[in-house]
């Protein structure tokens, strides 16, 4: 998400500047117009120049995933502590979070979630990433806003391409919680827009339909195989409500799922 969310930026006519941890995609960020940095953050500290990357910043997003498959053992929220640390010191006040909905636990009620909802993940991942968000949250230093998006679709991303032709699936009745890369983008232009810090947002397509349902469905209009799924166990989900986007940033999503 973050190359298109600079692009869209660049258009607003704003100036950008982006990180990778790798040399290489460096040239892909010149090339696009953003000032590129390698940075790498970890719990152990920070590489490269993240002083010259703060540096006369007004927001900073924060975009990076736990990685917790690739590295069982990473501590991400020791990597979030040593940015916030580094936040603390640039005099960066402004900064959004994305974080996701795997903070909130999956049940067979199929809880509906709202921002009041206290985050009640289980998971390593899911428990790593409510620690980062209090983290920046929690900073009296700079003002924080949270948006946790549901799945991610577009640009030729959509989970059914990995499903396709499995069998035993899991929760067959559970929602899906999906958002489109666009209304990602509006969303999060709507916080910098309206200059809103301090928040919480769930950020959610409104239309929860049952996973082997929709699924299924999507699998027959790209003419993939059809997954199969597992009905021996009670499915568990949760919905997650974009009730308090639409309603206090007077957002309407545009892409369906």
């Amino acid at each position: 998400m973050g190359l298109p969310l600079a692009k869209m930026l660049l258009a607003e006519g704003l100036s950008v500047k982006g990180s990778t941890t790798s040399v290489d995609k460096l040239p892909l960020l010149r090339n696009a117009g953003i000032e590129g940095f390698q940075l790498k953050v970890a719990a152990e500290g920070i590489k490269g120049d993240i002083e010259g990357f703060l540096a006369l910043t007004d927001v900073l997003v924060v975009d990076f995933p736990p990685g917790l498959r690739k590295d069982p053992k990473s501590d991400y929220s020791g990597a979030i502590t040593k940015l916030g640390r580094a936040i603390e010191t640039s005099g960066v006040k402004k900064v959004i979070f994305i974080s996701s909905i795997s903070v909130y636990e999956e049940t067979e009620s199929f809880t509906i979630y709202t921002e009041d909802h206290e985050p009640n993940a289980i998971s390593a991942s899911g428990r790593e990433i409510i620690s980062a968000e209090k983290i920046l949250s929690q900073n009296p230093v700079f003002d924080t806003t949270v948006i946790r998006f549901g799945g991610l679709i577009g640009a030729g991303r959509h989970p059914v391409k990995y499903l396709a032709g499995r069998s035993g699936l899991a929760n067959p009745l559970g929602p899906v919680n999906l958002i489109h890369l666009k209304d990602c983008l509006q969303v999060i232009k709507k916080v910098l827009e309206n200059d809103i810090f301090g928040e919480e947002y769930n950020a959610v397509f409104p239309l929860n339909p049952p996973r082997e349902k929709y699924y299924g469905e999507k699998a027959r209009e790209a003419g993939l195989e059809i997954p199969e799924f597992d009905h021996s166990k009670p499915s568990v989900g949760k919905i997650i409500s974009a009730s308090k986007v639409m309603r206090e940033l007077q957002y309407k999503f545009s892409e369906g799922i």
